[in-house]
């Protein structure tokens, strides 16, 4: 790709995703993608790391992978100046572009390789609109949850039912939980069962995370943007948790694991196949073919072993929850949520 055009690519997308940013709540990195945008059409040190990889996806989503190689060194304690800029309310935007633009020319070799990280939210306020999926399907069923996340990163997101959910006068999940998943909620909650038994949390990803070890808890935090210190203390009390529930997670793709773990009815259980934010990042085939596998495990499903697939995916500003629930295949849209998992806009009943 010649060098105008690729320029121009990377200013499309640092602008987009400066736009997203601001919608979403982070004026920090607004300021600093709008600014690194400006900075590639200068041939500046944005220019220096991104060139060459204006060809990558979309859906890998770039310029975030840019954000999460950065903020990884600020994190690791290497860039005390941008940390301060990070950590200041209301810095004023130039003193963060300063420290920002240094942090890419000192060390541009490695936040090219950085950069090839994929990203790994793993945000656990979604669980927020989640909650409302596998609330229903236990209630409707009455039997324990078998979990199956697709894209389940480290794995935090299997844990839901040990969180705590408060919105307004709703809340559920134990008091005494250290991870508080506050939002706004919109609609009349329904009756929900105020405990859920998980016969099994199983999750599957292609570049899973440990979050046990350093290396794996740095990852989760690089890619939480640093002035929502919410989401940042939400994550770290998520971390906390980690050794007290055990998972199961596979380094697998998505369509081979979910046809592995659904070849066999599991009596007894109702089996949850979710996930969030993660049929972007999957090609055409394998996209497919993780349909074709649920659906035809939904036509296995019998009241014994009931099958519910659970998706909450981008659907224009907001996120879409939909659930499809087999022996029948009935599909509601249960919700609107944001991408971080408030508000969330209840639009059926569970």
């Amino acid at each position: 790709m010649a060098t105008e055009a690729a320029e121009q690519v990377w200013a499309e997308w640092l602008r987009f995703q400066a736009r997203a940013c601001d919608y979403l709540g982070s004026d920090l990195y607004a300021v600093l993608l709008t600014r690194a945008a400006e900075d590639v059409e200068a041939h500046g040190p944005a220019w220096e790391v991104l060139r060459g990889h204006e060809a990558d996806p979309p859906a890998s989503v770039p310029v975030l992978r840019l954000m999460g190689a950065v903020n990884r060194l600020v994190l690791a304690g290497r860039e005390p100046a941008l940390a301060r800029a990070y950590e200041t309310p209301g810095v004023e935007p130039a003193a963060a572009w300063d420290a920002f633009s240094a942090v890419l020319s000192d060390n541009r070799e490695e936040l090219r390789e950085l950069i090839d990280l994929p990203v790994q939210t793993n945000e656990v306020g979604r669980c927020a609109a989640l909650l409302f999926g596998f609330l229903a399907v236990a209630s409707e069923t009455g039997l324990p949850l078998r979990l199956l996340e697709v894209g389940a990163s480290a794995g935090l997101n299997l844990r839901w039912d040990r969180y705590r959910y408060e919105a307004g006068n709703f809340t559920w999940g134990p008091a005494d939980s250290q991870v508080r998943v506050e939002f706004e909620l919109n609609g009349e909650a329904p009756t929900l069962p105020a405990q859920v038994e998980i016969a099994g949390r199983h999750g599957c990803d292609a570049a899973p995370i440990d979050p046990s070890n350093p290396e794996g808890r740095l990852t989760m935090l690089a890619y939480i943007w640093p002035d929502q210190s919410f989401r940042l203390e939400r994550m770290r009390a998520a971390l906390r948790l980690v050794e007290e529930v055990p998972i199961e997670l596979e380094h697998a793709a998505a369509a081979a694991w979910t046809e592995r773990m659904l070849a066999q009815p599991a009596p007894g259980t109702a089996t949850v196949v979710y996930h969030s934010l993660v049929m972007q990042y999957l090609d055409e085939e394998e996209l497919a073919e993780f349909h074709r596998q649920v659906e035809q495990a939904g036509k296995r499903a019998t009241a014994d072993a009931p099958l519910a697939w659970l998706r909450m995916e981008p659907a224009g500003d907001y996120a879409d929850l939909l659930l499809t629930t087999w022996p029948g295949g009935e599909e509601r849209h249960l919700a609107h949520a944001g991408y971080h998992g408030t508000p969330v806009e209840l639009l059926s009943r569970a």
